[in-house]
C-alpha cells in the first residue's frame, strides 16, 4: 500500500499570488504570511504531525510571536534589484548599476544585523 503525501495546493497559491498582483506592493508582507503558513501546514501534515529534528538551537523570536523576515527581505530586494539596475543602467551607465547594488546589499546587512528587541 503505497500513500501519496499531500501537495501544496497550487490553485490556492495561484489566487493568493493573482490577488496579491491585484492589490499591489502594500500587501507584500500579508501575501508572504500566508505562503509561509500554507507551506507549514503542508510540511506538518507530511511530517504526520510530529516535530521536524531541530537542526540548531530554536531561534530567539520564534517563540514571542516574532518572524524572522530575512528571506522575505532577501525575495524583495532582488525584486526591487531588477527595475532599479534597469533604471541605473539607462541614467548613469556602470556607476549607476554599481550604486544601485551596493545600495541594495547595505539595506540588507543593516537588516540583517538590526537590534532586535526580545
Amino acid at each position: 500500500m503505497t500513500t501519496t503525501t499531500p501537495r501544496l495546493p497550487r490553485e490556492d497559491l495561484k489566487a493568493a499570488l493573482a490577488a496579491r498582483r491585484e492589490l499591489g506592493p502594500d500587501y507584500d508582507e500579508a501575501f508572504l504570511e500566508t505562503v509561509v503558513d500554507r507551506i507549514e501546514e503542508s510540511l506538518a501534515v507530511r511530517t504526520g504531525g510530529r516535530a521536524a529534528p531541530a537542526a540548531g538551537p530554536p531561534k530567539p523570536g520564534r517563540f514571542t510571536g516574532e518572524r524572522d523576515h530575512s528571506l522575505a527581505m532577501a525575495v524583495l530586494s532582488l525584486l526591487a534589484a531588477i527595475p532599479l539596475s534597469a533604471i541605473a543602467v539607462v541614467n548613469a551607465g556602470l556607476p549607476g548599476l554599481l550604486f544601485t547594488c551596493t545600495m541594495i546589499v547595505l539595506v540588507n546587512v543593516t537588516y540583517t544585523y538590526r537590534p532586535r528587541r526580545f
